[in-house]
């Protein structure tokens, strides 16, 4: 096992709003992978190196939460400019930037759908 985590899924209430808040935050394209009864958009991801990828989905039953689980989205190689993007795209910054010494850095935000996301980066 390489990795703890190969997939994961952010719910949204409003795909495209979502599609279009991730899209600007992380400066890469959403692309739609609609399913029956399920709109689906895949963040970038090396299919080939087998590395973790994720979506939004918007489907009944999957709820936006600031509880449970938090996912962290690459923040490049400083996530001080994806951060910069969150309230612009119409996040809510809720914990800075902070250095966690030899891991890197990470900061949460709250998405526009109400959940709790976060970000990493080495610097």
């Amino acid at each position: 096992m390489k990795n703890a985590v190969n997939w994961f899924e952010i719910p949204v209430t409003d795909y495209e709003r979502a599609k279009k808040f991730y899209s600007e935050v992380m400066g890469e394209e959403i692309k739609d992978h609609h399913m029956d009864n399920m709109k689906y958009g895949i963040f970038p991801y090396d299919m080939e190196s087998h590395r973790v990828g994720g979506a939004i989905m918007q489907m009944d039953g999957s709820n936006p939460s600031q509880d449970g689980s938090t996912v962290y989205l690459n923040g490049g190689e400083d996530l001080s400019i994806s951060l910069g993007r969150v309230e612009a795209a119409g996040g809510k910054v809720i914990m800075p930037k902070t250095d966690i010494q030899e891991n890197g850095f990470i900061a949460q935000f709250i998405d526009t759908e109400g959940n709790r996301v976060a970000l990493h980066s080495m610097s």
